[in-house]
């Protein structure tokens, strides 16, 4: 059981990092900007599901398999819903009401919740490995 969780939890971890630091930096750099927001636009919904889906699903293993981290993998699946269903609807919002100050913080918000959510699933994916 506590294969499975480490599985999981690496597979959450290296997802959120290859989407943050490769997808999202790659669709900026090869189309124009107006492009590369619409299709990130659209890709992120889809993230949002897949980092709450795994943390949920990790966090449950995790507990059953009585690893240390079941916690922090509820927090990651809390704060996702959080940031899906409010955070990126008032980023949307912001940025198609021309509110460039508003948007840069939201924005700056949701990228400090991912880079967050990346160091905790690192912890976790720590001591599940032993480490």
């Amino acid at each position: 059981m506590q294969i499975v969780a480490l599985l999981l939890v690496a597979l959450l971890f290296g997802g959120m990092t290859l989407y943050a630091f490769g997808f999202a930096a790659f669709i900026f750099h090869v189309l124009p900007a107006p492009t590369a927001g619409r299709v990130i636009r659209k890709a992120f919904p889809h993230f949002y599901l897949f980092v709450l889906g795994c943390s949920a699903l990790a966090g449950g293993i995790v507990a059953a398999a009585g690893a240390p981290g079941a916690g922090i993998m509820a927090a990651i699946a809390a704060t996702t819903l959080f940031a899906r269903q409010v955070l990126m609807p008032a980023i949307n919002a912001a940025s198609d009401a021309g509110r460039q100050a508003r948007f840069k913080w939201l924005h700056g918000l949701s990228v400090t919740l991912t880079l967050g959510h990346i160091g905790a699933a690192g912890v976790v994916l720590a001591w599940l490995a032993g480490a």
